[in-house]
């Protein structure tokens, strides 16, 4: 019985959707995509001659356009055989890209248009880094807890500002330490990619150098040993229904800005603070139900000051960046904060104001974790042994749960997880193993806990409550 579970769970698992990984292509010759393990191809919107090749082989080809150039291929000839367009927004302004995007959806309106974000950091994990702290720039120790680079902030500020679309985004590889850099990054590197993109339910667009492309079409043994160690992690990536659940979060990021919250926001991923960002000019009393703690970056204006007291009043914790009242809280009772920071009780809750921008993103992300964890069973999700992992808790509509895990140190790891929520059925799945692994789960009040026995670089959890009898079915 516990073998066919695993088997319908697997099958469950195998649909696509939950992530898409995207080629650039700019060679002339190209392998089929049963090689390449990937159908969705992007290509130079002014190569007709691979536009062509590619749709022969079976490819979806989408066509690229750089934010400026959109005019030249609104005039163009109609591209009748893409499967849709992609708008490279580059360095434009949202106004400019926003603009261009409604040219080319009038100019092909039976194509999806997707905007890509170029400017994603290539996930890492660096043993040390330069910081601005209070305006001086410093290394950090390398003793310290290790650096790590994600773009977990950069996908939850798109699916903020752009729901339209899932996050589709790219970066530039750091190829510095390769062997051999014309033929990129090592294997884990795009392994490591394409698996946080997965984990984050964001799609993204891998940028192959033009040596590998070559490598690759003329099956080069080398490139094609490359080939085979990503191509578990795409289809790892893209096995599931990316709607099936949705990620769960204790704080609510409040902004109008990307410059002004992202890089605390950033620090909150690393230190596996779950949130979300809710863009402040749509803000509705109802988004704020499933937060515990709010951290506002946007200057409120009197529809949110009553959203943001009302959310207190009900026990909530609300930190006001920037504050610049007077605020209506400010006649209720002071209560001790920070040496930059003044507090104020609200009815169940309260409201602590930060006199000015956050300076040290590090400490800030730290005191909103000290925030969350003086109610300890208030954190959806914590991790042990875990420096160098991001963790992300999805919750289906059934009451059963999900944990993607990333492991930027690219090495095998044991790591405690704890989770809120009793569940007596926890299975565990990697790239590098068939699905599932049966784990042993803990409860310890309103918490499961449980041990991976190894993550390397990407894992996956499926945690459900079972019936009596579906337990007494079991083969132990």
């Amino acid at each position: 019985m516990r073998a066919l579970v695993l088997t319908l769970i697997c099958l469950l698992a195998a649909t696509p959707g939950w992530s898409r990984v995207l080629l650039r292509w700019s060679q002339p010759t190209i392998p089929a995509p049963a090689t390449m393990g990937v159908t969705d191809l992007v290509v130079s919107w002014d190569n007709e001659a691979l536009i062509r090749n590619a749709r022969s082989q079976g490819y979806r080809v989408y066509a690229e356009v750089l934010a400026g150039k959109t005019a030249d291929m609104a005039r163009s000839t109609a591209k009748n055989s893409l499967a849709g367009i992609i708008l490279n927004s580059g360095d434009g302004q949202i106004g400019q890209i926003d603009q261009e995007l409604g040219q080319l959806r009038s100019a092909y309106p039976h194509l999806p248009v997707l905007v890509l974000n170029p400017k994603a950091s290539q996930p890492q994990m660096k043993g040390q880094l330069v910081i601005k702290k209070e305006g001086i720039l410093q290394v950090t120790s390398p003793t310290a807890q290790p650096w790590i680079d994600s773009n977990l902030a950069l996908v939850r500020f798109d699916q903020a500002f752009r729901q339209a679309q899932a996050p589709l985004y790219e970066f530039h590889w750091d190829v510095s330490d390769s062997p051999r850099p014309e033929s990129g990054p090592a294997p884990e590197d795009y392994a490591l990619a394409v698996a946080e993109a997965g984990a984050f339910r964001a799609d993204l667009l891998l940028d192959l150098p033009p040596t590998l492309q070559t490598d690759l079409a003329q099956d080069n043994p080398a490139a094609q040993a490359v080939l085979s160690q990503i191509k578990p992690y795409v289809g790892f990536a893209s096995a599931g229904e990316k709607n099936a659940a949705e990620p769960e979060a204790n704080v609510g990021v409040i902004t109008d800005s990307y410059q002004k919250s992202y890089e605390p926001t950033n620090l909150f991923a690393r230190h596996n603070i779950p949130f979300a960002v809710l863009k402040a000019s749509d803000l509705k009393p109802q988004d704020l139900d499933r937060f515990d703690l709010l951290v506002v970056f946007a200057t409120p204006d009197d529809a949110t000051i009553k959203i943001l007291a009302d959310f207190a009043s009900k026990g909530g914790v609300v930190v006001v960046v920037d504050a610049h009242g007077p605020y209506p809280w400010q006649s209720g009772q002071r209560i001790p904060a920070g040496e930059y920071s003044v507090a104020y009780a609200t009815g169940k809750g309260r409201i602590i104001e930060l006199q000015g921008q956050v300076i040290d993103p590090e400490t800030f992300a730290q005191d909103i974790r000290r925030l969350l964890d003086q109610d300890k069973d208030k954190l959806v999700i914590s991790l042990w042994n875990a420096l160098t992992v991001v963790a992300v808790s999805y919750r289906s509509p059934g009451g059963e749960k999900l944990v993607e895990l990333v492991n930027y140190a690219e090495e095998p790891a044991t790591v405690q997880v704890r989770i809120k929520g009793k569940f007596s059925s926890v299975l565990y799945e990697t790239p590098e193993r068939a699905c599932c692994q049966s784990l042993t789960p803990t409860q310890r009040r309103a918490f499961t806990e449980f041990v991976l026995p190894s993550l390397r670089i990407a894992g996956r959890v499926h945690l459900a409550s079972r019936k009596p009898t579906d337990r007494k079915a079991e083969v132990k």
